[in-house]
């Protein structure tokens, strides 16, 4: 019986990181939209990890952010995964604490938003420390900041509206 929920999880953990990878691909097809920042994208593949650190292990949904860091480097390059993995390291850890906390409840929305930001924020850094350049802070983030709002309240949506249809899938398991 271990062995076929092993087996399941495993299964089930390949098709997240199937559908996170597929998301991710498809942002990158998205043209750059004028006033925003290079590469701002609607972040949909963290659907993806803000489910897996609500329903699996905080390992798992960690193994799904690096699993995209890792293609976004192989299909973007090094820079790409470094971005990705700044951001998608501190977004990851606020998903996992904020998705466990009995004491914290800001529905999935507020989740959302605070992953988006904290998913900027990592990528921000980055950006200042491979370019050298600390005034990105002052001329980005003011922008980012809106920009992750509005993202992470289209993602904290998106998890709202699918997240019964997954824990209806999860329970047949």
């Amino acid at each position: 019986m271990r062995d076929k929920k092993n087996s399941q999880r495993v299964a089930l953990l390949g098709i997240m990181g199937a559908l996170a990878l597929a998301l991710s691909f498809l942002e990158s097809l998205i043209p750059a939209l004028p006033g925003l920042p290079p590469g701002a994208k609607p972040g949909l593949s963290n659907i993806v990890t803000m489910f897996m650190a609500s329903s699996f292990s905080v390992a798992d949904a960690f193994f799904i952010t690096v699993l995209k860091a890792v293609f976004a480097g192989v299909t973007r390059g090094t820079t790409a995964m470094l971005m990705s993995a700044s951001g998608g390291i501190l977004s990851t850890a606020a998903a996992c604490v904020l998705l466990r906390s009995k004491k914290i409840n800001l529905g999935y929305i507020g989740i959302g938003i605070i992953c988006a930001v904290c998913h900027n924020i990592g990528q921000l850094m980055s950006a200042c420390l491979i370019s050298g350049t600390w005034s990105l802070i002052f001329g980005y983030g003011p922008l980012l900041l809106i920009f992750a709002v509005a993202t992470g309240f289209v993602t904290g949506t998106m998890l709202k509206l699918v997240l019964p249809a997954l824990g209806k899938i999860m329970n047949r398991l």
